[in-house]
């Protein structure tokens, strides 16, 4: 699933759909791990939380677009970075998903949900982003789910 959307906040949601209670959030966190993210476009830099770092075999938690799409399934990086490309150049939502694949490590799915803004000058701009992590991986053969 690769999506990019222009930003249309004029939009409304669904009826009850931003309704979130404590329920739903338990329920989130029974079955993912999400983390907030944001990308500064004028400087290239992304800025991911810890255990988003780490799910994509990252040291530091500041890192380029190459760095950070470089454990994804090689069929969805050039994807990826053409979605990147797109948001960088309009504000924009955008969505993905794919499988980060680290040697040695089952393979985690993560999704990614989020937009760009403040794109009016040229060369600027930020994208304010969340993963979700599934709390399961693929063993190395691609075949079972593990729980974690």
């Amino acid at each position: 699933m690769f999506k990019i959307i222009k930003t249309d906040l004029s939009s409304p949601f669904l009826p009850g759909s931003t309704n979130f209670d404590e329920t739903d959030n338990e329920l989130l966190t029974q079955y993912c791990v999400t983390e907030r993210w944001t990308g500064d476009l004028s400087s290239g830099l992304f800025t991911l939380g810890e255990k988003a770092a780490q799910a994509h075999g990252l040291a530091q938690r500041n890192c380029g677009l190459l760095n950070l799409i470089r454990c994804y399934e090689p069929l969805d990086r050039t994807r990826v970075l053409e979605l990147f490309e797109q948001a960088a150049a309009s504000s924009s939502s955008f969505c993905f998903s794919t499988t980060i694949h680290l040697d040695g490590a089952p393979r985690q799915p993560v999704f990614c949900v989020g937009e760009s803004t403040g794109l009016e000058e040229r060369f600027s701009g930020t994208i304010i982003s969340v993963f979700i992590f599934p709390r399961f991986q693929i063993d190395l053969t691609g075949r079972r789910f593990k729980r974690q």
